[in-house]
């Protein structure tokens, strides 16, 4: 018997087409072929015109909300499951509804692990994602979780600016640890916002810890949702005496009014990668995450150790 391993096969949901193609085109390998049929009522059925019997298949989807994504990444897994594919990876650049880790007051749900058991009963084998909003999201899961950081793709980025005066900034209290991360690997001085919320996407007092006078700085988070917190924090930075303010955010959200502000903030520009698709805008810079993708799933396929993708 052949010990060489039979390739996998790289699907993808609607919402993630584009960077599907760049992932299936540095992995090697074609795009698999789905069609999906839209009922007039808009229920809508996946369906895999190819064999994937007895094959490992990648179904790369991100889920930010609307809810029609989750929904499609989970019946393009039931759909693998019933069409006996062996092995089930859900690839999800970005996991939504992650901000649900817990229960922050009372009778309100815990999305993040609700949307965990959903991917398992449908049928998920293996979970890749990353930079979760809450690492302990991991823990949700009885399946196996490689949990990517897109630090492998702004640090090289960040290098190259050659900027004096460095320092990471992190927009809120919750975030200190992926800006200590950051301020170890670039060797930088590291300042802390703290916000309070009247309620979610609304800040009504900021005040910062550290001192920016003559720094350049760079504000580090897992998303940028309305933008108002990074744009709000710029301004309060430059206020203080910073020469400039950069942010990398590795999911850009970008909801609401967050085009208008980030074009009208003190930001000197706002480094993403392509988890999520997102419009051109002169003050947006985007990276692509499709090359850690393709090796990562290149090595699970292959039962070669990823630890090398792990810079932090």
């Amino acid at each position: 018997m052949s010990s060489s391993i039979t390739e996998a096969k790289i699907f993808t949901c609607s919402q993630s087409k584009a960077l599907a193609d760049k992932i299936a085109s540095a992995y090697g390998v074609p795009l698999g072929n789905v069609i999906t049929s839209t009922y007039s009522d808009g229920e809508f059925q996946p369906s895999y015109e190819e064999s994937i019997r007895g094959r490992r298949i990648f179904i790369i989807g991100s889920t930010n909300p609307e809810p029609r994504n989750l929904m499609e990444l989970l019946l393009m897994i039931d759909a693998a499951k019933r069409a006996s594919a062996r092995h089930i990876t859900a690839v999800m650049p970005y996991f939504g509804w992650a901000r649900q880790d817990r229960k922050d007051k009372p009778r309100v749900p815990i999305a993040a692990k609700l949307v965990a058991k959903m991917l398992e009963s449908a049928g998920a084998t293996r979970i890749i994602t990353m930079d979760l909003h809450a690492d302990q999201i991991q823990g949700f899961f009885e399946k196996p979780v490689d949990h990517l950081f897109a630090s492998t793709i702004f640090l090289p980025y960040l290098q190259s600016l050659n900027l004096d005066n460095l320092t990471i900034a992190s927009p809120d209290m919750g975030g200190s640890k992926r800006a200590y991360a950051y301020s170890k690997a670039l060797q930088s001085d590291v300042v802390i916002c703290y916000k309070q919320r009247a309620k979610a996407n609304v800040i009504s007092h900021m005040e910062l810890i550290g001192d920016v006078q003559g720094k350049n700085v760079v504000l580090v988070d897992d998303m940028v949702d309305t933008a108002g917190t990074l744009t709000k924090a710029a301004d309060l930075m430059i206020e203080r005496g910073a020469l400039s303010v950069r942010a990398i955010c590795t999911h850009p959200v970008l909801s609401g009014s967050a085009y208008e502000r980030l074009e009208n903030s003190k930001l000197e520009e706002l480094i993403v990668t392509d988890s999520i698709p997102s419009k051109p805008s002169s003050k947006i810079r985007v990276l692509s995450c499709a090359d850690l993708f393709a090796s990562v799933m290149y090595n699970v396929h292959h039962n070669e150790s990823i630890s090398s993708k792990f810079i932090m």
